[in-house]
């Protein structure tokens, strides 16, 4: 049975609960600004190196990107697919959603699967689906530690596609929602065939000069397709991020309302407790009168 104390008890405890859940939805809020304005600041960048491209296409009358011959069959050829999750709980269903997206994506693909994750717990759901997991990286605290993860994961690619013939990348991320909330979305990554080659040129040139390449003509496109690529990586990691912690903040949104609540609830029983234990002092101090009272009389 719950005493004047149990409850007052429960209700510091309570509070200092919505202490840390208010810190929380803090750090929450400025991680999701600092994530946005990365993203923010990679249109610009992304923009200009798409350009590059398609002003090389047009330098160099490329009309199509000519695939080499496949060796292999489709059931035979090696597939990576790089999946952006998190270290950290108190996210919802960030990871859970993730993985099963993952899971249902890939069974429409033919051939040998591995997977690469950023973030322990999305590698033990994976891990657990069944998936052979063959590459494990940490999960970036800030902005500044998103660079070298992309390149980690750029060199390794590359040294995977001439060592061990990888022939598809594919990434994997969770992306803010314009308002609120976040889904999943798939980007092929390498290689860059005849489709990225027709979703990039639907970026005009912005001039009706035809554009000129200064200098080696294949040094400047390696630059920038090493540009495209690390871009692609840096703004997948960047909004996974971005998700991760408005997932977490409506967790703590959540959170903050079930803590209020219960801290109502706590205040109106311990109210009515109270009140019923001065009614209990009165009506002793009533009976105790009213006692004494009978015995004068006689």
């Amino acid at each position: 049975m719950d005493t004047l104390e149990s409850i007052r008890s429960k209700s510091e405890g309570a509070k200092d609960l919505k202490s840390v859940v208010s810190a929380m939805k803090a750090m929450a809020s400025s991680n999701i600004v600092q994530y946005e304005a990365a993203v923010a600041s990679l249109a610009d960048y992304y923009h200009t190196v798409a350009l590059g491209i398609v002003a090389y296409f047009k330098a160099e009358k490329i009309e199509a990107i000519s695939e080499k011959e496949k060796t292999k069959k489709n059931k035979d050829k090696l597939i990576c697919a790089i999946v952006f999750g998190s270290d950290q709980g108190l996210v919802g269903q960030f990871n859970d959603a993730m993985a099963d997206f993952v899971s249902k994506s890939l069974k429409d693909l033919q051939g040998k699967k591995e997977i690469w994750v950023v973030g322990e717990r999305a590698q033990l759901l994976l891990s657990d689906i069944g998936f052979n997991v063959t590459q494990h990286y940490a999960v970036p605290n800030d902005v500044s530690t998103i660079t070298p993860l992309v390149q980690q994961i750029l060199i390794k690619s590359e040294d995977s596609h001439e060592k061990q013939h990888i022939q598809e990348f594919y990434i994997f991320h969770n992306q803010p929602k314009h308002g609120a909330g976040y889904q999943q979305v798939m980007q092929r990554f390498l290689p860059l065939d005849e489709k990225w080659k027709d979703d990039l040129q639907k970026i005009k040139w912005s001039t009706k000069l035809p554009p000129q390449i200064a200098g080696d003509a294949k040094a400047t496109l390696l630059e920038l397709i090493n540009g495209y690529l690390f871009v692609s990586l840096f703004k997948a990691c960047a909004e996974s991020l971005a998700s991760e912690n408005a997932s977490r903040l409506d967790a703590m949104q959540r959170a903050e309302k079930n803590i209020g609540d219960l801290l109502d609830n706590l205040n109106n029983k311990y109210h009515r407790l109270r009140q019923s234990s001065i009614d209990e002092e009165l009506f002793d101090v009533v009976s105790g009168f009213e006692a004494l009272k009978g015995e004068a009389k006689k």
